[in-house]
């Protein structure tokens, strides 16, 4: 046993020392020696001498908060599939399986020119075949170039998709819709008639205009413009090839004229009376072709016409109508009707040539005929 034996060698007040004990807490030589029990050794108060009073058998036994404490550490069995470096204790003994550590970011995340890899990957693709001045490699990089017009639900940027290195570049129109806070066309229960989600949940939510409603919708417009333009596509229609969807984001054909100006709206022309009939006479054959889908576009305006190098083109068909699925349907395909027909009368068309065209269309046989 080590003890302190001279005034001299005593340490300071406050201090401990080691004073050497059997394993169950009681000085060597006692009674009680022959026991087995705590650490090997204990601290004392460093000022205590050969003449301070004894110390009580609890006092020199360990504190014990209950019989399962155990001071020594204890080691978790191994088993023979354990990953020793990555492993996580804590979702052990929480009964969970042990996640991998993630892998690092790459460094070529980023390309070095433009401002993103091409996503033609990893988003749904136009109908087939591609036409040939579309780029489908995937060492492309999209270059933002500004914006074109901003609308009521959705903004147009022009987009730049190229291979750095070759001569392979195309430019595309990315149309980007925004969440429904803060779009600026909220009447879209009416052109939501008749079509169905699948999951009542989403239902539910869209119904409710909650956030995951919210984001439904804006991935609902998305979605169903890029099906109606594939759609009318494939039947020959005006409209922009659909080149790709992916989340909210509707990649189309950039319209352009041949100085590289975006093609511009019906409404900024003022067209010559030929050409005006030659106009009318075109939007009568889309309009054709829509009805003989059974779809009306729902929000047809002179501003929603581009009349790209000669040709009109139908563009903004997000809301398209379902004419036998939506209740409204055909109160939608005569308000676009009595739109288009208004701007042309106005602008000098004869109204022989408005009905003649009127009358081409089957579904509307009883139209009033332009005065």
């Amino acid at each position: 046993m080590l003890r302190w034996t001279t005034e001299s060698a005593r340490p300071p007040s406050g201090t401990w020392v080691r004073e050497e004990v059997t394993r169950h807490g009681c000085p060597r030589g006692s009674a009680c020696s022959g026991l087995a029990l705590p650490p090997p050794f204990r601290l004392i108060p460093g000022g205590a001498t050969p003449g301070d009073p004894p110390v009580s058998h609890n006092d020199r036994l360990p504190v014990r908060r209950s019989r399962f404490d155990d001071a020594r550490p204890r080691r978790r069995r191994s088993h023979f599939d354990d990953d020793v470096e990555n492993i996580d204790d804590r979702s052990v003994t929480r009964g969970r399986r042990p996640q991998p550590a993630p892998l690092p970011a790459p460094l070529d995340d980023v390309p070095v020119t433009g401002d993103r890899w091409s996503t033609w990957d990893i988003a749904q693709h136009g109908p087939a075949p591609y036409p040939k001045w579309l780029v489908t490699d995937l060492a492309a990089v999209d270059a933002e170039l500004g914006v074109v017009k901003t609308g009521k639900e959705a903004d147009v940027h022009l987009v730049q998709r190229a291979v750095p290195g070759t001569s392979q570049s195309c430019l595309l129109a990315a149309k980007r819709y925004r969440a429904a806070e803060h779009r600026l066309f909220h009447r879209d229960a009416a052109y939501l008639e008749g079509r169905r989600v699948r999951r009542s949940r989403e239902t539910r939510a869209m119904a409710r205009r909650t956030a995951f409603g919210r984001d439904l919708l804006a991935g609902q417009w998305a979605t169903a413009e890029f099906t109606a333009l594939s759609r009318l596509w494939r039947l020959g229609a005006p409209v922009p090839y659909p080149v790709q969807l992916h989340g909210t984001e509707l990649l189309l054909e950039y319209l352009d004229e041949p100085d590289g100006q975006a093609a511009p709206r019906l409404a900024q022309l003022r067209p010559a009376p030929a050409r005006l009939c030659e106009l009318w006479d075109q939007l009568i054959d889309a309009l054709m072709i829509l009805i003989d889908e059974g779809l009306a576009h729902g929000d047809l305006s002179p501003f929603n016409l581009l009349v790209h190098r000669g040709r009109l083109m139908l563009i903004d068909l997000p809301q398209v109508v379902d004419l036998v699925a939506n209740p409204q349907g055909h109160a939608f395909l005569a308000r676009d009707i009595q739109i288009v027909t208004d701007w042309f009368t106005g602008h000098g068309l004869p109204a022989q040539i408005a009905n003649a065209g009127l009358s081409r269309l089957q579904i509307i046989r009883d139209w009033p005929p332009v005065p």
